[in-house]
């Protein structure tokens, strides 16, 4: 086995990797690399969220896949606690809101060869990692999953549509990104490198703006806000909304997106997204990195995104203060 951090023929192979968020995607992520046999610690604030993630382990179920189960190595409360002994790969599973604490605090132990992945929804989440940990270690990934977690260390996938997609914001980080992807795919997680994330990112945005701000204002699952005459006309108009403002950034969606956007959202099942989750839960809501951010890029084009500024405002008016 190579040396911790060592780059040689076969790649990146990190022997040590940290997750952080405990939260469904985070455990998703840790359970199939613990079950894939790797050294695995996973960080949460709440002391709950990990409690069996090391005895009995993670529990992830659904989606028409087998049952994994994988014991993590370690847990921590806090991200300086990193810092003792680092690991080689991190991945970022926390609510984008979040992103900005959770920067400044790897940038403190950051060691060329770290590599830290932005496993998360929303526009420029890499951007903000990039602020505080040099861009040639920064990674964006696209994740095409739905999950929930109904209690501490037990995740039940609703869906899940690999692959999953990777690229570094570096040039240089191009052989890193294949291995992070083989690793990855190796432990259950198909996932693929992009050669222009950002259409990806955008691709994905657009689904998650048009429906989990419109639940998270109803309280209404997915299914439920598709079903709905009123509702399914606004999420329709939210998406003609997020692919103009795309298109006016030159932004490639595909030349059959839209067909394929509502394709895939007619197909969502009776599952609440993470944004009604947060609302009942009275947390902050990552509204201002999907809606929020498409309306910014409808500035910056001289577009209008009238539909988008209105949900991201409801959004706002029922977040907790």
């Amino acid at each position: 086995m190579m040396a911790s951090g060592d780059k040689g023929a076969e790649g990146f192979r990190p022997n040590r990797i940290g997750v952080v968020g405990a939260g469904p995607v985070g455990c998703v992520v840790a359970a199939y690399l613990a079950s894939a046999g790797h050294e695995v610690v996973l960080c949460d604030v709440v002391p709950a969220l990990l409690a069996p993630a090391t005895d009995p382990g993670i529990r992830v179920e659904g989606a028409g896949a087998e049952e994994v189960v994988g014991r993590v190595s370690q847990t921590v409360q806090s991200v300086d606690e990193f810092a003792a002994d680092p690991p080689e790969l991190i991945f970022v599973t926390v609510k984008a809101t979040a992103l900005p604490l959770i920067a400044s605090a790897i940038e403190a132990f950051h060691r060329p060869g770290v590599c830290v992945v932005s496993w998360q929804n929303g526009i420029d989440t890499e951007v903000v990692l990039a602020e505080h940990i040099p861009a040639r270690w920064v990674f964006r990934a696209v994740v095409n999953l739905g999950v929930g977690l109904p209690e501490p260390g037990r995740v039940h996938m609703a869906f899940h549509h690999p692959p999953h997609w990777l690229q570094g914001i570096d040039e240089e980080s191009t052989a890193d990104a294949e291995a992070i992807c083989a690793l990855l795919s190796e432990a259950g997680l198909p996932t693929r490198r992009a050669e222009k994330i950002v259409d990806r990112v955008w691709q994905k945005t657009i689904l998650n703006a048009a429906l989990n701000p419109v639940c998270a204002v109803t309280g209404k699952t997915m299914s439920q806000a598709l079903h709905d005459p009123f509702l399914s006309e606004m999420v329709e108009n939210l998406v003609k909304e997020g692919v103009n403002v795309a298109r006016a950034n030159e932004i490639s969606l595909g030349w059959d997106y839209y067909r394929y956007a509502m394709r895939y959202l007619e197909a969502a099942g009776d599952h609440k997204p993470s944004m009604l989750v947060d609302i009942e839960n009275k947390r902050r809501t990552e509204v201002d990195y999907i809606n929020g951010q498409i309306v910014e890029f409808a500035d910056r084009a001289g577009v209008p995104a009238p539909y988008n500024r209105m949900i991201r405002a409801f959004v706002k008016a029922v977040e907790p203060g």
